[in-house]
């Protein structure tokens, strides 16, 4: 399966499926070597509610901020009394060839270019917080595949307090994070926050996934770390987490933010507007879950 039927499969079932919305404004928040965009989704007393900060997926070759697959997530997310914020960022691994173990630094850098850009647009955010009637201390960042992976890192950038941590102010913390089918890339071995812990973390994936590795893709202390490795160090450490694992499940699970949006809901009210520091691991045996040609993809599919 080549990378062009990936997309134009995704595309064609988004447009097909579902209606255009209208985002409240369009702002640029960075001028890169184009500029970067994000649409603003507000609702009725914005500067009270949560906001969803979303990541698109496309495995850094593709994809958009409007692209009509999320408009249903956004609409409901809205229903929900919580903003949308949709962003623009890099793809870094446009028209790269022989990505893989040996070849990890394309990988590594367009991770990079990502969680710089979410970052970037959150300190926008921050320091427009009147105009844009947002409250900052109420941004939950959330992303599919490449965005999950981009929100999860960003988080792991703060705290680990690294050059693309110090975009923002020390001590800032997200107040959630929601990975569909997400990873950390690492060159420390093992995940660990050294300067201050997660934000209270959503995990969902599919233990079939081969595309962003439900377990780790590793070679010595680099690696891309998966949903269920970062469970474990989560464990250890006693960092709040919800982990759902759909079984026999592949890269689906990176289009299911509107069907898993009832879980997510649950997981804002209770770690984040609550603050349940709390374990919680969901293991789901589905067999009537839609399947779709790229739940089986692999790396080598796309690059």
């Amino acid at each position: 399966m080549k990378k062009l039927a990936l997309c134009i499969l995704v595309t064609i079932t988004a447009i097909c499926a579902y209606a255009q919305i209208t985002p409240t404004a369009t702002y640029e928040y960075v001028k890169r070597d184009s500029s970067l965009y994000f649409d603003l989704y507000k609702t009725a007393n914005s500067a009270d509610n949560y906001t969803v900060i979303f990541v698109f997926g496309g495995g850094f070759i593709g994809g958009s901020r409007n692209e009509p697959f999320y408009f249903p997530y956004y609409s409901k997310l809205l229903e929900n009394n919580i903003n949308v914020v949709a962003i623009d960022y890099r793809l870094g691994l446009k028209g790269v060839k022989g990505l893989g173990v040996f070849n990890y630094k394309p990988l590594e850098n367009a991770i990079a270019m990502a969680a710089e850009d979410l970052l970037t647009a959150t300190k926008y955010i921050m320091e427009h917080e009147k105009e844009l009637q947002i409250d900052s201390k109420k941004l939950i960042i959330a992303g599919s595949s490449a965005g999950a992976i981009t929100v999860l890192q960003a988080d792991y950038e703060l705290g680990n307090r690294t050059k693309l941590g110090q975009i923002l102010p020390d001590g800032f913390r997200y107040a959630g994070v929601i990975s569909h089918a997400g990873a950390i890339f690492s060159t420390k071995g093992k995940v660990k926050y050294r300067h201050q812990e997660p934000a209270p973390t959503m995990l969902l994936h599919g233990t079939a996934d081969r595309l962003v590795n439900y377990k780790q893709i590793k070679m010595f202390n680099i690696g891309l770390f998966g949903s269920s490795k970062l469970v474990k160090r989560f464990d250890k450490y006693g960092y709040p987490y919800y982990m759902v694992r759909y079984n026999n499940i592949g890269h689906e699970v990176a289009a299911m933010m509107f069907e898993d949006l009832d879980k997510s809901m649950w997981f804002i009210e209770n770690y984040i507007v609550k603050g349940a520091k709390i374990h919680r691991d969901d293991f789901i045996d589905d067999p009537t879950v839609k399947r779709y040609e790229f739940g089986n993809a692999k790396p080598s599919d796309l690059y």
